[in-house]
């Protein structure tokens, strides 16, 4: 069941990834086809995010999710947009997805604890 919270929090990253670039392309909700991608987008993440969170604790999913959503805007962004990925953004995003799967790596629970006696 565990495994399935982790698929859906990806999904939810992925869908909050669409969601930033499609808010970015939507220049302040004024270009309506951008808007309503973002809107749809917007819903999906969301409803993602919530069953991630029936399996997950909030505080590593939501971390999770924020840091999915921030470095995949951060590196399609120069992809779909006329953005710039310096060494110095890219360093910080690195230090984004060493936390992102540090706090994987702290969410499982341990298969075997030892008792005495």
């Amino acid at each position: 069941m565990r495994r399935t919270g982790w698929m859906t929090l990806l999904l939810a990253g992925a869908f909050e990834v669409g969601y930033a670039l499609s808010v970015g392309g939507s220049h302040g909700f004024t270009v309506l086809r951008w808007s309503a991608v973002a809107v749809v987008f917007f819903l999906l993440t969301l409803w993602a995010l919530s069953l991630a969170l029936r399996t997950i604790e909030v505080s590593i999913g939501y971390a999770v999710w924020a840091g999915i959503g921030a470095v995949g805007a951060a590196l399609l962004g120069p992809v779909f947009f006329n953005e710039t990925l310096t060494l110095a953004k890219a360093g910080w995003l690195a230090v984004i997805i060493t936390g992102v799967i540090t706090l994987k790596l702290a969410d499982r629970t341990p298969s075997h604890v030892p008792t005495d006696g």
